[in-house]
């Protein structure tokens, strides 16, 4: 795997041939899937996302399916 910068966040590996857009947007993705969201069971609860679709709640333990990178919407 290769390594990260620290400038350019997760994007690193890609290198300088896919362009600032498509690095930016990577960004932003593997950002929002790698924090804790908001859980449908628990209305205090978080959600961590274990695999593509696959979440579980950190108050409750409950393990169910859900989109693929984030639990909200877009907005």
């Amino acid at each position: 795997m290769a390594a990260k910068k620290k400038k350019i966040k997760a994007a690193g590996k890609f290198g300088s041939g896919y362009g600032v857009r498509a690095r930016k947007n990577y960004n932003k993705i593997e950002f929002t899937q790698r924090t804790t969201q908001k859980s449908p069971f628990h209305p205090t609860g978080k959600a961590k996302r274990i695999a593509a679709g696959i979440w579980k709640c950190l108050k409750t333990g409950k393990v169910f399916a859900g989109p693929a990178y984030s639990l909200e919407e877009n907005k």
